[in-house]
């Protein structure tokens, strides 16, 4: 069955609600409908779903970056937030289209990724009952535990993410993006396991798995090139965010000032 072209326009979003008060949702929202960024929606919604969506989304990542896959013709409110940082880090390394450097994509996703914990952060304490922190919680949870938090340890760290919001994104951010360059500068299983380790006192390292950092290393590899230019943006830009007493505040103040 084919897919079809949709808007951001023409989509329905889900869960909107729960983020009114999420200033800087608006304006995501509003820079990804001005962005141009297509969607795929199958013409058919009794077809194999999300899981299909999923795989197509995460194997062709290279091959259109200006489109994403969805089940049917709807999105989640905290998807309109990755989309719309993904692209906005994209203009802020590259001038938009997608970047060839491995950090430069490195540099994208871990913006993108840890602005979900933000979203917690600010959801927990004023809408837990949204369908965000309902299906998210329990994801990072499990995640949490797998890695051998004590469910005590795990409650402790939600209450410091909501106490702090935008220290929580930071941190998580510059985790990720520090653990996924370290491990796709390894070639073997020693190297990777000893990245790890380096980050395991780290407070969110016991959530490092939940994003699936081993589709970013092999996406990298696959398909990123060397550009010196774009490695000297990303190099300033980092330095800007982890100079920045609220790093939330920076990205709004810089990349949403339209």
């Amino acid at each position: 069955m084919p897919l079809i072209p949709h808007a951001f326009q023409d989509l329905r979003i889900d869960d909107e609600p729960a983020f009114a008060h999420v200033g800087l949702y608006g304006r995501l929202k509003a820079a990804l409908a001005s962005s141009g960024h297509v969607f795929l929606v199958p013409d058919d919604a009794s077809w194999v779903g999300g899981d299909r969506a999923l795989f197509l989304n995460q194997t062709y990542w290279a091959s259109d970056a200006s489109a994403d896959v969805l089940a049917e013709a709807s999105i989640t409110a905290d998807e309109v937030t990755h989309i719309a940082l993904h692209g906005l880090a994209k203009v802020a390394v590259v001038g938009g289209g997608r970047p060839k450097s491995p950090r430069a994509f490195l540099f994208a996703e871990s913006i993108a990724s840890a602005f979900d914990l933000y979203l917690i952060g600010r959801l927990l304490r004023n809408r837990p009952d949204s369908a965000f922190i309902e299906s998210q919680v329990p994801i990072i949870r499990d995640a949490a535990e797998d890695a051998g938090l004590h469910p005590d340890d795990f409650a402790e760290l939600l209450g410091e993410i909501v106490d702090a919001p935008e220290r929580a994104f930071e941190d998580l951010r510059r985790l990720l993006f520090d653990t996924a360059t370290r491990l796709l500068d390894c070639d073997e299983v020693v190297g990777g396991q000893a990245v790890f380790e380096e980050a395991a006192d780290h407070r969110f390292a016991p959530l490092l798995h939940h994003y699936q950092l081993s589709n970013w290393v092999l996406f990298c590899r696959a398909y990123g090139t060397a550009n010196d230019d774009e490695e000297t943006r990303v190099d300033q830009l980092d330095a800007a965010l982890r100079a920045a007493p609220d790093a939330v505040a920076w990205l709004e103040a810089h990349w949403l000032t339209g």
